[in-house]
């Protein structure tokens, strides 16, 4: 008789639940004065649902998704793909929700929401939203790049309040309701392992940026 062999039980699908299309994570964000929110592509494209929010910004982290925002195509906007002016302030990142990214990936993502905030726009016509409203991060689902990236500023931004990466990731999924049993997943384990080496490797550059002002002149002035 041929031995036998242990086989791996196949693995349980992950549940998903309802939630609300995007979701406030953060009040009056200190130093800035806006709300922060996590969502997925069913509120990143939703501008009435936007507007009503108040945002005006939106980060998408996903590779794999892409927004079309522009309202006002450019008169020399004669090919397939419009561009112009937009009602939204629109980032792009590009994470994949797994193994793939590059080690600084999750960097660029927290050095990206950072300069959304701080960004300060010229007073020109070409520059068309230039009012500092709330800010979305989003993602396919809302589930884990976005949280994960949102984690991640609050504990670096906010210290005292998220001393640790862990604190913010729970206090960001309590907020977008996400339950226990979507936790293995809601962010990936390789997206928190990114951002704990990131936390580290921003806190080096902010350290830089502090102790050598001269070399990065003035920062934005903003809210209180």
């Amino acid at each position: 008789m041929a031995p036998t062999r242990d086989v791996a039980a196949p693995e349980m699908p992950t549940p998903r639940y309802d939630r609300p299309h995007i979701s406030r994570v953060y009040e009056n964000l200190p130093g800035y004065g806006i709300d922060l929110y996590v969502g997925g592509r069913e509120g990143a494209s939703d501008i009435p649902l936007l507007k009503r929010h108040g945002i005006t910004t939106v980060l998408n982290c996903a590779v794999n998704l892409d927004f079309n925002y522009v309202a006002e195509p450019a008169p020399d906007a004669l090919n397939d793909v419009d561009f112009g002016h937009a009602p939204i302030r629109y980032y792009k990142l590009g994470i994949v929700d797994g193994p793939g990214n590059p080690q600084t990936m999750m960097l660029a993502g927290y050095f990206q929401l950072k300069g959304a905030l701080d960004q300060i726009l010229p007073e020109k016509p070409s520059y068309s939203v230039r009012e500092r409203g709330n800010v979305l991060v989003s993602c396919r689902a809302g589930r884990s790049r976005s949280v994960i990236l949102v984690a991640l500023f609050l504990h670096l931004r906010l210290p005292a309040e998220f001393p640790t990466l862990e604190d913010a990731i729970n206090y960001v999924r309590g907020k977008r309701e996400l339950r226990p049993d979507e936790w293995h997943e809601t962010p990936k384990p390789m997206l928190i392992a990114a951002a704990a080496r990131t936390a580290r490797w921003a806190r080096m550059i902010e350290d830089d940026i502090a102790a050598h002002p001269e070399e990065h002149g003035p920062l934005p002035e903003l809210a209180d």
